[in-house]
């Protein structure tokens, strides 16, 4: 079976989550922003999610762990918690 590391930073707005993406993609640090916006309590840990397996998140977070590209800043994916940036570290 198989497992999976992940970040994220979950906001209220596709918008809120728009804006996070572009200050990452002009090389803002994934972490300090997740620690300053994110509602999860991850954010405490920069948004990391530690390992988890197929099933144990909601099946657009999960899509998107368990079949995108990793390392990839992905999203905003909606939930119903709110808007996410997934990043997944790595998967085995």
């Amino acid at each position: 079976m198989s497992v999976a590391c992940a970040r994220h930073i979950l906001v209220k707005t596709r918008e809120q989550a728009e804006k996070l993406k572009k200050r990452i993609d002009n090389g803002e640090d994934f972490g300090v922003l997740a620690k300053k916006n994110s509602l999860c309590d991850s954010r405490k840990r920069g948004g990391d999610l530690g390992e988890f397996r197929p099933g144990m998140m909601v099946k657009p977070f999960d899509d998107v762990v368990f079949r995108k590209p990793i390392l990839q800043i992905h999203g905003p994916v909606k939930t119903r918690f709110g808007f996410h940036l997934i990043q997944t570290i790595y998967r085995k």
